[in-house]
């Protein structure tokens, strides 16, 4: 019988830094303004998996940093990615998130714009006392083209005639992007060498990517109890994501056209016969095998770190991206 001890999970082995970015979080989020301090105390209360500033803080460990800033921009990764949130509820109409309304449901649409406005001024003046200029611009970068992929999704809504590289082009600047900038972060405030950098950054990106399809795929798997949100938003919002660009390729004309209609129109009430094309055609083997794909990209990328739990954390966390629930 084999007594080797099983590796601790990402999650337990980041816990004492995670602990210390929570602390970051509430002492930065302090406003003089009442409102301001309700709301983003709302939203980053609210849950969630924190996955961009762990990733950071994983990365940071397996190249051997000390640096107590590896806290703070974890902190700032998470402060840009709770704005884009209130931001995209607000975009998107959405009235729930993580099992529990979404600010704008419950304080209102130009609220939750401006106290994003204020969590992205404040990551800001965070990223600036670290004094390091490259911190800065990949930060800037970032933010830069997260913008962008919001713009491109809303003109890429209610369109069943975007290409899969389209919908993927959405994905990289949208969500992609920040995993990006955070393992690449994490590489920075290490001093790794250009190369162990970009295998960071690289990492990243494939992480995000699959976390995105596998998200994508969910709005058609998942319940609603699972999710947080409701099932069929993205049907809802008119965006044609992979589920569905993969059912239109392959289901019969009457199918495809069911599934074109529904995207221009936003016809959530025909989700159950939507649904059904899609695990009729394969579509969800299809996302998810794309997943898998983005899953082995990361998992190569890792190669360049030094052994070490951290990188089989890191690992760890690429598998699990593509197996999960919610």
């Amino acid at each position: 019988m084999s007594t080797t001890t099983p590796p601790a999970s990402y999650r337990t082995l980041a816990a004492p830094d995670m602990a210390e970015v929570d602390q970051v979080i509430h002492r930065r989020l302090s406003s003089q303004v009442a409102l301001v301090n309700q709301i983003s105390h709302y939203i980053v209360n609210a849950g969630g998996k924190r996955v961009r500033p762990m990733v950071l803080l994983l990365v940071a460990r397996a190249l051997g940093c000390k640096s107590s800033q590896m806290h703070e921009l974890a902190a700032v990764v998470e402060f840009i990615h709770t704005s884009t949130l209130l931001h995209d509820d607000v975009v998107d109409e959405s009235d729930l998130r993580r099992g529990r309304q979404t600010a704008n449901a419950m304080f209102g649409n130009a609220a939750s714009v401006l106290v994003g406005d204020f969590l992205y001024s404040r990551s800001f003046q965070m990223m600036v006392s670290t004094g390091r200029m490259r911190v800065m611009e990949v930060l800037a970068e970032a933010t830069n083209v997260i913008a962008e992929g919001e713009v491109l999704q809303l003109v890429n809504m209610h369109d069943p005639d975007i290409s899969v590289d389209d919908y993927l082009r959405v994905i990289e600047y949208k969500t992609a992007k920040l995993f990006e900038a955070s393992t690449r972060l994490g590489a920075l405030i290490s001093d790794a060498s250009p190369e162990v950098e970009e295998a960071c950054a690289a990492y990243g990106r494939a992480l995000g990517t699959a976390f995105q399809l596998i998200d994508d795929l969910l709005d058609y798997e998942g319940t609603a109890a699972e999710l947080g949100k409701n099932i069929g938003d993205d049907l809802r919002e008119g965006k044609p994501t992979l589920p569905l660009l993969a059912a239109m390729q392959r289901g019969t004309p009457e199918q495809r056209e069911m599934i074109r209609n529904a995207i221009l129109n936003g016809e959530v009430e025909r989700m159950p016969e939507i649904v059904a094309v899609v695990k009729a055609t394969g579509a969800l083997d299809v996302t998810r095998e794309a997943a898998q794909a983005q899953a082995e990209v990361a998992k190569k990328c890792l190669e360049a770190l030094p052994a070490s739990e951290w990188r089989e954390a890191l690992l760890q966390l690429s598998f699990d991206s593509i197996h999960r629930s919610s």
